[in-house]
């Protein structure tokens, strides 16, 4: 895993990119030149209070309870150390993704019956402070890794602290049980984009997300799933739906790599929106091979289930296109529709799968 970076984006546009080790050493050189000031001018007095000593310190210490320890801002390892030192450990924590990574499969394997095996880690790779004219947030990249072994695929999503605080108080509220034990960082009032703030929030986010994913109930809620894709893919329909295929195609996949990840069985309606989304963008970007396989994976979902047989039909009328023109055998597909005729379903005039994107579109917007 690459080291966060912290950058501060202002309002040109232009951006620095402070690292940790020369943000730590510049920090430390001005607290001491400040302390050494202070202390010919009035002499010796109380300590300095060490700035951001407690950001987390309710909350990380019941991350480090409930959540077994792993990488806990517990108190004492907050209160017991000099801030510089706090910082440093902060930052070196976020590069150790092979710890985090055999810390949370030797936690969940030592968990109850109710949580999943860990094969899911989340990590924070980046955090952008953002200035724009009406305000100035932190936006943090997430990637979504396979625990254990190389992950060719990884999917990543980009959000605020507001839309993780939005997440879980909507769990909260629909699954009081499981959620009853979860911590969160608090808002500040100061100091939010320090690099200490930002190192212990990007932690306890990656916590969070663990925790969340390992509880079936939550992990396969509508909730959980749609704050990690939804807004990618109706960004993607209405590039799609517009024609600017190149555009909407990288939305798409990492919409498909999402849901490999987090909810990899099953013909949902999202997740066949999103297939259809890339059989349409690799067929109208003559990428036929893609896109014929891309088709196949999708009436392979179904099974033996009639469920969304209109969405089926759409599927398999464009895998049989789409087969005949890159020379795979189709007679799979044409059995299974003249099975669906036979059942009584209507199998001419079926839209296609870009009429099926339009259509689902016009009823999301009214």
């Amino acid at each position: 895993m690459k080291s966060l970076q912290i950058k501060i984006i202002p309002t040109s546009y232009e951006c620095w990119i402070l690292s940790p080790g020369s943000f730590t050493m510049a920090s430390k050189l001005f607290r001491r030149f400040r302390a050494s000031t202070l202390r010919r001018q009035r002499g010796p007095g109380p300590p300095e209070e060490p700035p951001e000593i407690a950001e987390l310190v309710d909350d990380a210490d019941g991350l480090s309870v409930r959540l077994s320890g792993t990488l806990s801002l517990s108190e004492d390892s907050l209160g017991s150390e000099e801030s510089d030192s706090t910082e440093s450990r902060c930052i070196e924590e976020l590069n150790s993704s092979s710890l985090l990574t055999q810390q949370l499969r030797e936690m969940w394997a030592s968990t109850r019956g109710h949580s999943l095996p860990v094969r899911l880690t989340f990590e924070v790779t980046e955090a952008n402070v953002v200035k724009d004219v009406h305000a100035k947030y932190v936006v943090y990249t997430i990637y979504l890794l396979h625990s254990g072994q190389f992950d060719p695929s990884p999917a990543f999503i980009t959000c605020r602290y507001s839309d993780l605080e939005r997440l879980r108080k909507t769990l909260s509220s629909r699954y009081p049980d499981e959620m009853s034990s979860v911590s969160f960082p608090h808002k500040r009032l100061h100091k939010n984009f320090t690099a200490q703030t930002i190192a212990k929030r990007s932690r306890a986010f990656e916590q969070f997300l663990c925790y969340v994913s390992s509880v079936p109930a939550l992990r396969q809620s509508a909730e959980f799933l749609g704050f990690f894709y939804l807004r990618d893919m109706q960004k993607a329909q209405h590039l799609t739906c517009t024609s600017l295929y190149q555009l909407a195609l990288p939305l798409w996949m990492n919409c498909w790599r999402l849901q490999e990840k987090l909810c990899p069985a099953g013909p949902s309606a999202h997740r066949l929106l999103v297939l259809a989304g890339l059989v349409v963008c690799h067929q109208e970007m003559d990428s036929l091979p893609d896109a014929q396989a891309f088709s196949e994976r999708a009436i392979s979902l179904f099974q033996d289930s009639q469920e969304n047989a209109p969405f089926l039909v759409s599927f398999l009328h464009a895998h049989i296109q789409l087969s005949w023109r890159v020379g795979v055998d189709k007679r799979s597909s044409e059995a299974t529709l003249l099975r669906l005729q036979e059942a009584g379903h209507a199998t001419h005039n079926a839209p296609s799968l870009k009429e099926v994107l339009i259509r689902e579109t016009d009823r999301a917007t009214t």
